[in-house]
């Protein structure tokens, strides 16, 4: 049976704190679809949180400051409260997650994990979802935010928390799958963001 993500590389950028099950469930769908899946975090040791309680840890694959963004297709953000509220505040990990915004590469983004993306500047005119809380957040930055499951907007999946992973997982397997999206692309060409 064909992989249909055989060829594709993701990052999953993560920092202490991240809600594990969701990197787990997205993980082992892309993993299942042939992906090839490396968790990207400042440290080498990153550890998770599990509902109301520290998850278990995990092995970053890369470090974030040794990585290049460019060796990937798309990107993953976990969410839990922790983890994009170190993210935003690293400019490594604010660049790195430019870069996706910037080339029109996917990125699927659950729970808190769109805060990350506010801090890239690049967000305004979109519409988009997240948890409750974000929602001032994202609005300010100029989202359109909708309570729904699973919101795309030009390659971008966000999604609201746990349970509606299996909604975020086939919307993100659509798009990985459809690769880099040129309207995102050809209008940050136009506004003069990208590199």
């Amino acid at each position: 049976m064909e992989k249909r993500l055989e060829n594709i590389s993701v990052a999953v950028l993560v920092d202490n704190g991240f809600e594990q099950i969701e990197l787990t469930k997205p993980v082992e769908a892309l993993q299942n679809e042939g992906a090839t899946v490396h968790i990207v975090s400042p440290q080498k040791n990153v550890r998770s949180w599990d509902n109301k309680d520290w998850g278990k840890d995990f092995l970053a694959d890369r470090l974030l400051e040794e990585c290049d963004a460019t060796d990937y297709n798309a990107l993953l953000l976990p969410g839990g409260v922790m983890n994009p509220d170190k993210l935003r505040t690293n400019p490594l990990a604010v660049e790195f997650v430019k870069h996706f915004m910037e080339k029109g590469k996917p990125i699927a983004a659950i729970c808190h994990g769109p805060w990350t993306l506010i801090e890239t500047g690049m967000v305004e005119g979109r519409t988009m979802t997240s948890f409750p809380s974000l929602k001032t957040d994202l609005m300010n930055a100029g989202v359109q935010w909708v309570d729904k499951s699973v919101i795309v907007d030009d390659g971008i999946v966000t999604s609201r928390n746990p349970n509606d992973i299996p909604d975020f997982i086939k919307k993100m397997l659509e798009e990985f799958g459809e690769g880099i999206h040129m309207d995102r692309r050809e209008l940050n060409d136009l506004t003069g963001t990208s590199t």
